[in-house]
């Protein structure tokens, strides 16, 4: 077929060719890759020329996804698709190319599936190696397809393989390099596939082998293995890490963070990773959490817990001053479903890690066995037996949840249950005469880390209501080196 070429004097007319091009009537597989060829000829050569932003290249992908061709013949345009991206090696041409299964993956899992199949994992890896950031706007565009694609099915032991100690030291470099600006637009796509890696790597380390994922050895977590040989030199991405969960609203995404905890604060070599006063903004976190999940988030809860107790545990927080203590007491007082009568009893998982998490040393109260720890915690009695702990880095990694799923809030529901109610019962006339004005309450001081601790119980129209937590201030600006976050820590301590 002979490429045709355009002389285009006005935006309008590109895009008004661009519908002429995906408008083509094609009744033969032939007739579609003369569609697919003129198309991405004509929007590679005009690139530059039209397509300025994110916002123009998604407008052309969605050109093509909501075109009649596309819609007539979706498994075979989808796969032609792929096999240009295993192909083609002009940055024009991908960055249309990504876009493309970007968007149609988002909205149809199977072609993400498809993708994995086809081995488009090293090919995504080794476009991200050469890419680096000479071309800012297709590297980010192939870090996002590679996460997107990562975290929706099991990556083979073989394809895992080709993310070795250069292309992860890439990615953690890329986030060193950006550590004066956490709103740079490459910090989000980075830090998500560090995770999404060490998700892989964790559940290939955890699933038995089977004949749809044959583990010929076993694989090495490189996200873990480099920050425990190098972490002093990666310490901003510990601190995103932190920011992105007080940030996070996305259930799969919080998972994601979690379970890089847990492993950080399980292995010996990444106790202490962290600085200490950003290991006290995580547990001020964790706490807020815990306590504004819904009773029915059982999952993710338990994953909250099961972090929980290893960084009390085995990080810095152990040390005098005990961080938080009586709050987190509280905190465990309130899960186990004791304390206040809109909590559901406790299931017997949640017990089990409550009861793990009181029995760390600096909180239990001297002199005070097991079974009483958990009779005045808990409200419940607990045999020797279930006191011992069962929890293993399988539970973390087997918790998973769908892409997009927003993590609801217990403030949220109840306040609107409240603003509900009131709305529907009238006032008596007597309540109408002796309500007064309010004062406005006093202004809010800044705070750099923690909340006040958990008020008491109140009385609201003569039942237990406990008052919604505030949250720790969010941070908005990240230190710029390892020195300044040293130099924090010391003035804390």
């Amino acid at each position: 077929m002979e490429t045709l070429e355009y002389t285009l004097e006005s935006e309008q007319q590109f895009w008004d060719e661009l519908d002429d091009i995906v408008s083509a009537k094609c009744p033969s597989h032939q007739l579609i890759d003369n569609a697919l060829r003129t198309y991405l000829h004509f929007t590679t050569n005009f690139k530059d020329e039209y397509l300025h932003s994110e916002y123009d290249v998604a407008r052309c992908s969605q050109k093509l996804l909501q075109s009649e061709l596309f819609e007539a013949n979706k498994a075979y345009v989808r796969i032609q698709i792929v096999y240009s991206l295993m192909q083609e090696d002009e940055p024009a041409s991908l960055h249309v190319i990504a876009s493309l299964l970007l968007f149609d993956g988002k909205e149809n899992e199977p072609t993400f599936e498809m993708m994995n199949r086809e081995g488009c994992f090293p090919r995504l890896i080794e476009l991200i190696k050469l890419g680096k950031r000479d071309d800012a706007r297709l590297h980010r565009l192939l870090l996002e397809l590679l996460y997107e694609m990562s975290r929706v099915q099991r990556i083979s032991a073989e394809d895992l393989g080709c993310a070795d100690d250069d292309f992860v030291v890439c990615l953690f470099n890329i986030i060193e390099e950006l550590s004066d600006d956490v709103d740079d637009p490459y910090h989000y796509p980075v830090i998500r596939v560090l995770l999404v890696l060490n998700e892989q790597w964790m559940v290939a380390a955890t699933a038995s082998p089977t004949d749809a994922h044959p583990t010929l050895h076993r694989l090495t977590n490189r996200v873990i293995k480099l920050l425990s040989f190098h972490g002093s030199s990666y310490m901003t991405f510990g601190e995103n890490i932190i920011l992105l969960l007080n940030r996070e609203t996305e259930t799969s995404l919080q998972l994601l963070i979690l379970k890089l905890l847990y492993l950080l604060f399980t292995t010996r070599a990444t106790h202490e990773y962290f600085y200490t006063n950003d290991l006290r903004v995580l547990l001020d976190v964790i706490i807020r959490n815990l306590l504004d999940l819904p009773n029915e988030l059982v999952s993710l809860r338990h994953t909250y817990l099961r972090v929980l107790y290893p960084l009390l545990a085995h990080t810095q927080l152990h040390q005098p001053p005990h961080y938080k203590r009586d709050e987190i007491v509280k905190v465990l007082s309130i899960l186990g479903g004791s304390t206040n009568a809109h909590w559901e009893p406790a299931d017997e998982t949640t017990v089990r890690l409550v009861n793990r998490v009181s029995q760390i040393d600096w909180l239990r109260q001297e002199d005070i066995s097991e079974g009483e720890v958990a009779r005045k915690l808990l409200g419940i009695s607990l045999s020797p037996t279930d006191t011992a702990s069962s929890i293993s880095v399988v539970d973390v990694a087997a918790v998973m949840e769908k892409p997009g799923v927003q993590t609801p809030s217990r403030k949220t529901e109840f306040e609107h249950g409240v603003h509900g109610h009131d709305e529907d019962s009238p006032k008596s006339e007597a309540e109408v005469v002796v309500e007064t004005k309010k004062k406005p309450p006093p202004p809010v001081r800044s705070r750099r880390h923690a909340p006040p601790p958990v008020p008491p119980s109140i009385q609201v129209n003569g039942i237990k209501k406990l008052p919604p937590k505030t949250p720790p201030r969010r941070r908005t600006r990240l230190k710029s080196t390892a020195l300044s976050g040293n130099l924090e820590s010391e003035a804390a301590e």
